[in-house]
């Protein structure tokens, strides 16, 4: 496996669709994304010109965990947990990561200082679906690291558990969306749970407190610009 080319903060799959896409699925192909024309523009939100002087309601309840879900077909998410990762390191929390699709033949910068930090860390996949020499394999490395995922969640050991592009395998039917559902819903008290990649399922997103849809906009790989150490691992 070499290193990653896309220049995404988490390398882009065979199966990853255009943004809004219908999400592929082991016998199903991507759907192709409808082309934006001039009368049909993005719905886009008019940027204050002023600063607000009215105070927002102020939130009153406290929660003794939090379900995170960074989705979308931009740079960010992968990289969105990590930056939670580090501030919980810092609040002194026992942090797992479980990386679904990455290899750990990539060395990441991220996995490199943050086990450094304490972190369980555990990079599961063999990388670009387009690479592999066997789907099943990669779909039963994925399973794999759901067991063990599930059974880092169940512990009650981790303050935060980041899944990280669990929502690729869920998709392609490699792992159960129900049970990774059942298993996020019923964790014990005080387990965050933080969950990334591409069309998140509709159950979780439900499930979740707060979901981040990263919308691309722009993306250097679409200029032909590789992923470079540092930025984008």
């Amino acid at each position: 496996m070499t290193e990653p080319t896309s220049a995404g903060d988490s390398p882009a799959t065979a199966a990853e669709p255009a943004a809004k896409a219908k999400p592929a699925t082991a016998a199903e192909p991507a759907a192709k994304a409808k082309p934006a024309t001039a009368a049909e523009p993005a719905a886009k939100a008019k940027p204050a010109t002023e600063p607000p002087v009215v105070e927002p309601p102020r939130a009153t309840n406290r929660s003794s965990s939090l379900v995170l879900v960074a989705t979308g077909d931009g740079k960010g998410k992968t990289t969105a947990a990590m930056g939670t990762v580090l501030r919980a390191v810092a609040r002194g929390w026992a942090v797992c990561v479980v990386q679904f699709i990455k290899s750990g033949k990539w060395q990441s910068g991220e996995a490199k200082i943050l086990s450094g930090l304490g972190v369980d860390w555990h990079t599961m996949g063999d990388g670009f679906t387009w690479d592999s020499e066997d789907l099943e394999h990669s779909a039963d490395m994925a399973r794999s690291a759901w067991d063990l995922a599930k059974e880092k969640i169940a512990t009650g050991r981790y303050r935060l558990v980041v899944l990280d592009e669990v929502t690729y395998p869920v998709n392609w039917g490699w792992i159960p969306g129900d049970e990774v559902r059942a298993c996020i819903a019923g964790r014990p008290e005080g387990v965050n749970v933080f969950c990334t990649g591409r069309d998140a399922p509709a159950a979780l997103i439900d499930l979740a407190d707060t979901v981040s849809d990263v919308r691309k906009v722009k993306h250097a790989y679409e200029a032909g610009i590789m992923a470079a150490k540092g930025i984008d691992f």
